[in-house]
């Protein structure tokens, strides 16, 4: 039995260190945090705030692997070097009953041999500040999310979340969009032209915009009549500097701008490349580097594009809870210039190891030219502005920056001529909407949550409902344009998309309502400045200023009075009813409101839960595309005659019409078959049944072969066999119209079962 246990968080870094130590050393994961807080209780204690920890079901196969194995081992404590990785090293004492302050730490920040071996020469014991501001922050989230998830189960409905940083991140998306909402565009008209120089063009714009269309219309018929002159040429230099190497918050938003990967992608990209050696640790906040990885870049750059290349910086962190000992994320070996086990992993790669090496080359120089072109009579100016770039510096590398304008060789006093000249309309924008990056980037500006929670927060809100993913096609405007040419101006009419837009964050009305009935009474705690100063005192904790558990108390003893008070809140005011009106038929209040399953229109009074005499109300689904606030009377009564009955089927069964949790769609015995086009109010009896038989006619070209229970079936990767709990995937080299129900049995009785694997999670379950 090898003398060592050296125990890791990750089964895949427990396979990569193995390759680097002794036989001497045996090396097993947690699989994240060994033990935790229960699931179906608080497991706070309430007057002292200890949290109560247990190992879950799923870990407790890995508990008793980890027991056995350290029994007369030495017991190295491998996990990250950062609050999440120095807590998952303390429980893994705490359930080997191992002494914290005289067992072996190691740290290191990449997973390289030197790394491992200046780690196991150099151990540390495990620092209880670090300890302790994780445990605050998971004990904080805890509070929050079982005291305050509950209210919104009581008011709003069931299987609702509420976090400290989630509800945050919600209701910035939901300010956001109701910014958006509110926002009234002014229009203007941006003024261009291009004159000849010699026989060059020189592009030039207005210096200012004009307020209408007359404006825009006198002024450039003012223009044919006028000459032009350059009175005054302005050049100065100028350079642009490399970025810092990345740090978790903006290798996120980096790979999101260049690389389209979400947050969460991003991350798991990034703990695999990570995991095998090929970077540095990826969740921290410096952009420090170390002097070997310096000395490299320098090196290579000096080698591989000059010595006039390389430029030497060392970049300080602003960040006050930023651990300086820890390193920006960089590649392991500057000079490995691909690496990733897949294409996703090596683009990933490419671009920390080119803004690594970006970092340390010279600044880009420029040549910046103004040319302020008078016009006769007129107070107005055209500008034209130019670049040169003289020096690419980083750009060679790590380029992106705009394209350079070359304007020709022009002198003050200069006659220009004028070729063309356009006015066109445009409208100011909005605040734009949050894409994931963008958010991250704003969270990271408020102080809110810290970069390695991004992601998880991010994923949670899309995945409770809160918050979804969209592409936004834009609607259609004319825009007026003028174009002088000749001395002759015209009028045309451009019909542009505006709006358009890829994977931007949106809110639901569920986030709508949610948000409103958290700021209503929880103001104090999902505000911006309360939560950032939460992270401050987590920083305080892991700095030994300030106890943990009196930070806890003091949270506490406001909040939860908080709570108490919004069990006085209705149900009624959390949910959002509207009224529209009455129906002219019956004279029945008709109202919009929040239900179980999503917004509901609703004709007739609730009767109380004991009156059972008074008649009970309608409901109805919003029209496609509907919304709470929007909706009109006239646009909801057609709803309520919903289900509707179409016609029957040749074989006299009912065919039926309505709108469901996923759209609309038509209903023929037990079968819901959707609508991509066609209204469900006006759908006609000859339609549905040619929707019917589409749908017929796509089952049966998706199933090969129909054993009863047991099916051949088409499926996105192949043929394969399925009995509905197992499948089985047919061999390139058989023909699944072929095979018979024996045959298929078999193949399917041999097909592995899929094993349940502990759950890997780094950090801790979060209402955040």
């Amino acid at each position: 039995m090898p003398k060592n246990l050296v125990i890791v968080e990750s089964p895949a870094k427990a396979k990569t260190i193995a390759k680097y130590l002794s036989k001497d050393f045996k090396v097993m994961s947690s699989f994240g945090h060994i033990r935790d807080l229960p699931k179906k209780d608080i497991g706070v204690d309430l007057k002292s705030f200890e949290p109560i920890y247990q190992v879950p079901p799923d870990k407790q196969k890995v508990a008793s692997e980890l027991k056995l194995a350290a029994k007369g081992a030495t017991v190295w404590l491998a996990s990250d070097e950062d609050r999440e990785g120095e807590a998952i090293a303390w429980h893994v004492c705490m359930l080997l009953n191992l002494p914290p302050a005289r067992t072996n730490r190691i740290v290191f920040h990449e997973i390289t041999e030197s790394a491992i071996a200046a780690a196991v020469a150099n151990p540390r014991n495990i620092d209880p500040k670090l300890v302790d501001a994780q445990q605050a922050r998971r004990v904080l989230d805890r509070l929050v999310g079982y005291e305050l998830s509950p209210v919104l189960w009581k008011k709003v409905r069931g299987g609702l979340s509420a976090g400290r940083v989630q509800s945050v991140a919600v209701r910035l998306i939901v300010e956001r969009e109701r910014e958006i909402k509110n926002f009234r565009p002014v229009s203007s008209y941006k003024i261009t032209a291009v004159f000849d120089a010699h026989g060059k063009d020189v592009p030039a714009e207005l210096a200012q915009k004009l307020a209408n269309d007359k404006l825009a219309e006198d002024f450039l018929g003012a223009l044919s009549s006028a000459s032009f002159k350059v009175s005054a040429i302005f050049k100065k230099p100028g350079t642009r500097s490399p970025s810092p190497p990345f740090t978790t918050s903006t290798l996120q938003q980096e790979a999101s701008r260049r690389l389209g990967y979400s947050v969460r992608q991003t991350m798991v990209l990034a703990q695999r490349l990570y995991e095998n050696g090929h970077i540095t640790y990826m969740r921290t906040d410096s952009v420090n580097l170390a002097g070997v990885a310096i000395d490299g870049a320098k090196k290579y750059i000096s080698d591989n594009h000059g010595a006039n290349y390389a430029q030497v910086r060392q970049y300080k962190t602003k960040s006050r809870s930023a651990q300086e000992a820890h390193e920006a994320i960089r590649p392991t070996h500057i000079g490995t210039l691909s690496a990733g086990a897949d294409n996703a992993q090596k683009k990933l790669y490419e671009l920390i190891w080119r803004r690594t090496l970006a970092s340390q080359m010279a600044p880009a120089k420029i040549e910046k030219t103004e040319v302020e072109i008078d016009i006769s009579g007129r107070n107005e100016k055209f500008m034209a502005t130019g670049e040169i770039l003289e020096f690419d510096g980083f750009l060679k590398i790590y380029g992106g920056g705009k394209d350079d304008r070359i304007l020709p060789n022009l002198a003050q006093g200069q006659e220009l001529e004028l070729k063309t000249a356009s006015g066109l309309q445009n409208f100011s924008r909005p605040p734009a909407r949050y894409s994931e990056a963008g958010l991250v980037k704003k969270l990271e500006e408020l102080g809110i949550g810290r970069p390695s929670t991004y992601a998880p927060t991010i994923g949670t809100i899309q995945d409770r409902g809160y918050i979804e993913k969209k592409d936004l096609e834009g609607e259609p405007k004319q825009l007026i344009e003028f174009i002088l040419v000749g001395g002759k101006l015209s009028r045309q009419a451009q019909d542009v998309m505006v709006g358009a837009d890829r994977a931007k964050l949106l809110p639901t009305e569920l986030a709508e309502i949610v948000n409103d009935f958290l700021v209503k009474y929880f103001a104090s705690i999902i505000d911006y400045d309360f939560t950032a100063k939460a992270e401050e005192e987590f920083d305080d904790i892991a700095e030994g200023k300030v106890d943990w558990h009196e930070t806890l108390r003091r949270f506490y003893d406001h909040f939860h009075p908080l709570v108490e008070k919004s069990e006085g809140a209705s149900r009624a005011e959390a949910m959002k009813v509207r009224q529209l009106g009455k129906d002219p038929k019956s004279g029945e209040p008709v109202v919009v409101r929040y239900g179980r399953y999503g917004p509901v229109l609703q004709m007739g009074d609730s009767p109380a839960k004991d009156d059972k005499e008074s008649p009970k109300p309608k409901f109805a689904p919003l029209p496609e595309g509907g919304t709470i606030d929007e909706i009109t009377l006239e646009e909801a009564l057609p709803m309520f005659n919903l289900p509707r009955v179409v016609g029957k089927t040749e074989a006299k069964e009912e065919i039926t019409s309505n709108i469901g949790p996923y759209g609309p769609y038509v209903k023929v015995g037990k079968k819901f078959i959707s609508l991509k086009e066609e209204d469900p109010l006006t759908i006609s009896e000859s339609r549905a049944r040619e929707v019917i038989a589409e749908h017929a006619e796509a089952l049966s070209q998706k199933n090969i072969a129909d054993f009863g229970q047991l099916k051949i079936l088409r499926g996105p990767y192949g043929p394969y066999i399925t009995n509905g709990k197992k499948n089985a995937r047919i061999p390139k080299d058989t023909d699944p119209e072929k095979l018979t129900q024996v045959e298929a049995q078999k193949m399917l009785d041999a097909a592995a079962e899929k094993k349940a694997r502990p759950r890997f999670s780094r950090t801790q379950p979060r209402h955040k």
